[in-house]
């Protein structure tokens, strides 16, 4: 049973998509244009799943010689065709220009102005109107609609680059140490281009004596800026072109101006393009590709296989059965499934729009108004990339980056992102006192229990997830995989699991999974292995002890049980399977895909519907990532940039030098500059490149790394509720119907946790966990005299200041807050969460006066603590004897005999 929305204004389907399209800015394509992109997207995540599971090794039988061959691709090679791959598919998705840009209606002045000047039927008009149009039909598209010839040109020049890089890695090694002398031509490493290239060098332009690898390597730079330019907006373009710019003409900076430190050796072109585009180590393909190629691209495609699998609906049935009934249980429910969703999609935007489509019409229903149901939903939403185990794919990114296990990053986020929800929660629960919103009725609600009994199996890829992770401690990689082979074969089951078909499906289970260890007993390899072996086709191994064949069977599980399933689902393809409850989407692709094979018929069939789940996941994964692969290749240039021109330690200074020595002003830039970088771009591209500028300073501050980098994160996500550009908050206004700079200005109201509760672990590692910047051990939880003073009572403080801050934010606690009592209020918050941001203050007060001081210290800290939760009892009890007031007259007016009564 799913949540009836029962609203008039609700979104429909078409409208979601609508306006995720119009928010993302990208296409809905139509005709074969849709099949095409299809089958790129599709893939791409067959692509990244082959890597996933079996590395960097390609291979099969070749089809003229019967032989079998495998083919090893270096990192740059592979980060090359994943570049590509999202090149190609962003120039499809995205168009060029809508025709409302700031050139094109500088053009489109042009005609008119030929038309005034000349008349209708001279030459030059008719000229200028052919050219007008041509112009029109090969770059435009307004409606986002359709596929425009230059795209489909650029998508064709996007592969070049990563064809040469594929083919010609010897010569890329050359390349290293000879730069682009003595290396092959465009002609000759693409011989469909020889006659260009010899009637350019006949009019003068010399191409054959040009090498192909400097002309690849420029066009790629400037595909992935447009790229860029078109998923993610100037912003993010500018800054990487700037940063282009400079690697070039950053030594003409007087070194001894006011941003000398700025000032970088001399280099040519050909060493920057070389280092921008074919090493690993900086650039393009460097670091933040290869994260995307081994982590993020697998988990975004495991979120969209748990999502297209039903498990978004089903998780939102179970928040508002938990908390529907409540006092503003719809936003809560809101609060519950958005943060859960967004740790999953790592999209802010997507999951606003998605999410958004059931939860805000309910919240509206219930009392919220829309643009406070819009910014729940949307702060909410950005907030789930706070959210352990996944965070988005920020998790991943701060794995590479830091070194740091996967294991210490999930447990040192856990507490912060608890914080910020439960801030969230407390906000929509007073909002909901003040505004009188109770629940809604149980009738209108899933049953838990029921809900539970239809939906549970989704909790299982989850928990494998983390078992994969924390206690297997299996390659991110890999866990990602095994954890999508689990989605899969959980779906398989269910698609084939009746009444009828219950015991046979899990007795043939059961006897291939016992197979399967025997076989590991016997032969050392599994099954299908050991029928090669007896066939003479392939060797044994050496036999495995009882246990330990057992665990190897469990590991192809997953595997044994899609095959088995899908002999069960051929079998009877046309029976009911009463647990399969795939998301809407899956159903649509169905039935579309059946109607135009003119067999709409086969929209029921169950074998039919499981093979558009697979493909319209991989599908959705790849459309999700796009936006992701373009982002963290363009913002590898920065990083790249900084390295390879020694501006590093440059950087580092002039930043310091800013911030006076001030740990908290260097703070304060690195969240504003967060927020300024993160306007209208993916959180990945926002954290790469704020990280490659600002962890030095902070490091040499004295902020521990993984709290360093996840400061810039949390303040990165006030990027998507930040007015004037605040990407989620617009969404959430759309879906809600709301005003939208109101919406907006409510969402970061309601995420200023995301402000404070990063100071609040900078200065408090013990939030963390951390203890001299590593996980704590028992041995550092049973020491009390740390734990205590360091873990105890900072949480404490975070918490608590949390719920003072809500009150502050909402203005309503037992009754309303006067302006003087709310500024109260967020003065204990900030006592209780970061009191050392007064007392930094006060020693900068002290030290420009020549007083040296040192306030930070337990003793102090602990007893302004102490008065910030003195604070908050006293206001608290004031409110609560007001409310309490209030409330006695009320019922006394209510009582009173009116006039005439007797």
């Amino acid at each position: 049973m799913s949540v009836d929305r029962g609203d008039e204004e609700a979104l429909s389907d078409e409208e979601q998509q609508e306006l995720m399209e119009e928010v993302q800015r990208r296409r809905s394509h139509r005709g074969l244009a849709v099949v095409i992109v299809s089958l790129i997207a599709i893939a791409f995540s067959a692509f990244q799943m082959w890597i996933a599971a079996r590395g960097y090794v390609f291979g099969g039988t070749l089809p003229v010689v019967g032989e079998y061959r495998l083919i090893g691709f270096q990192q740059l090679q592979v980060n090359a065709i994943h570049v590509a791959f999202g090149l190609v598919l962003a120039f499809l998705l995205f168009p060029t220009t809508r025709g409302d840009g700031f050139v094109v209606r500088r053009l489109g002045r042009i005609e008119p102005a030929v038309r005034s000047r000349f008349g209708d039927e001279h030459p030059i008009t008719r000229g200028t109107a052919k050219t007008a149009g041509a112009t029109r039909w090969a770059f435009l598209d307004p409606d986002m609609n359709r596929v425009a010839p230059a795209d489909v040109i650029l998508a064709g020049i996007a592969m070049m680059p990563a064809y040469y890089i594929g083919t010609n890695y010897d010569e890329i090694q050359q390349i290293a140490v000879h730069r682009f002398e003595d290396t092959q031509s465009l002609g000759e490493v693409f011989p469909f281009l020889a006659p260009v290239e010899m009637g350019l060098t006949a009019i003068g332009i010399p191409m054959a004596d040009t090498s192909a690898a400097f002309v690849l390597a420029v066009v790629g730079m400037l595909l992935v800026l447009e790229a860029t330019r078109r998923a993610l907006g100037l912003l993010l373009t500018s800054l990487v072109a700037l940063f282009i710019v400079y690697a070039r003409w950053g030594y003409h900076i007087p070194s001894d101006s006011a941003i000398g430190a700025l000032s970088i050796q001399p280099d040519n072109w050909g060493n920057i393009m070389y280092n921008l585009w074919y090493t690993v180590e900086a650039g393009v393909h460097s670091q933040p590709v290869s994260v995307s190629v081994r982590f993020i691209y697998i988990f975004i495609l495991f979120g969209a296989f748990l999502e297209m699998s039903g498990a978004g609906r089903w998780f939102i049935d179970m928040a508002y059965s938990a908390t529907g009934t409540r006092e503003g249980g719809p936003a809560k429910a809101s609060v519950v499934s958005s943060g859960f969703m967004g740790m999953l999609s790592g999209s802010s935007i997507a999951n606003t729009v998605t999410t958004g489509a059931f939860t805000i019409p309910l919240m509206k229903r219930s009392g919220y108004s829309p643009e406070f149901s819009g910014a729940v939903e949307s702060s909410s939403s950005s907030g789930g990339q706070m959210l352990p185990p996944v965070m988005g794919a920020a998790a991943f990114l701060i794995v590479e980056f830091t070194g740091t296990p996967y294991a210490d990053v999930i447990i040192a986020a856990t507490l912060p992102a608890l914080a910020f929800f439960f801030g969230m929660w407390v906000m929509v629960h007073f909002e909901a006192v003040r505004g009188g919103i109770g629940g809604l009725p149980r009738s209108e609600l899933p049953d838990v229990r029921s809900a539970l009994r239809s939906g549970w199996f989704y909790l299982i890829p989850l928990i494998l997830l983390l078992y994969f992770l924390v206690i297997a401690r299996y390659s991110i990689n890999r866990a990602g995989w095994l954890t999508i082979v689990a989605v899969v074969a959980l779906l398989a089951i269910v698609a084939a699991y009746d009444e009828r078909t219950r015991i046979p499906l899990m007795g043939t289970l059961a006897a291939a999974y016992v197979a399967q260890a025997a076989a590991y007993a016997t032969a050392g390899v599994g099954l299908f292995d050991a029928a090669q072996a007896a066939a003479g086709l392939e060797t044994t191994g050496e036999p495995l002890a009882v246990g330990d064949a057992a665990v190897a069977a469990i590991g192809d599980f997953g595997v044994i049980a899609i095959l088995v399933s899908a002999v069960f689902i051929l079998l009877r393809p046309r029976a009911d399977a009463p647990l399969l409850d795939f998301d809407p989407e899956v159903d649509e692709a169905a039935n579309r895909s059946a109607k135009a094979f003119n067999r709409p018929s086969l929209s029921g069939n169950r074998a039919y519907r499981f093979g558009t789940f697979v493909l319209k996941s991989m599908d959705s994964g790849a459309r999700t990532a796009t936006t992701v692969v373009v982002a963290v290749a363009a913002a590898g240039v920065v990083p790249g940039v900084i390295s390879v021109s020694g501006l590093g330690p440059n950087l580092a200074a002039l930043i310091s030098q800013v911030s006076g020595d001030s740990m908290l002003i260097l703070l304060g830039l690195t969240g504003v500059a967060a927020i300024i970088f993160g306007m209208g771009m993916p959180t990945t591209a926002m954290y790469i490149i704020l990280v490659a500028m600002l962890e030095a300073p902070l490091v040499e501050a004295g902020v521990i790394v993984l709290a360093a980098h996840l400061f810039v994160l949390y303040w990165g996500l006030m990027a998507d509720v930040t007015p004037p550009v605040a990407v989620a908050a617009f969404a959430g206004a759309g879906v809600a119907k709301a005003e939208e700079m109101k919406t907006a200005t409510i969402a970061f109201l309601l995420s200023l946790n995301k402000v404070l509760v990063p100071f609040a672990f900078v200065f408090s590692p013990g939030i963390l966990f951390l203890r001299d910047g590593e996980i704590m051990g028992w041995n550092d939880v049973a020491d009390v005299g740390f734990v205590v003073p360091e873990v105890v009572i900072p949480v404490l403080g975070m918490f608590i200041g949390v719920y003072a801050l809500g009150v502050t934010i909402i203005g309503y606690q037992y009754a309303s807050v006067s302006q003087l009592n709310r500024a109260l209020y967020s003065i204990s918050s900030i006592l209780l969460m970061v009191p050392e941001i007064p007392l930094l203050i006060v020693e900068g007060i002290l030290t420009l006066a020549g007083i040296p001081s040192a306030l930070t210290i337990f003793e102090i800290t602990a007893s302004l603590r102490g008065v910030g939760l003195a604070m908050l009892v006293v206001l608290t009890y004031r409110n609560r004897s007001r409310a309490d007031l209030e409330e006695a007259d009320a019922d006394a007016a209510t009582s009173a005999p009116a006039a005439g009564d007797a």
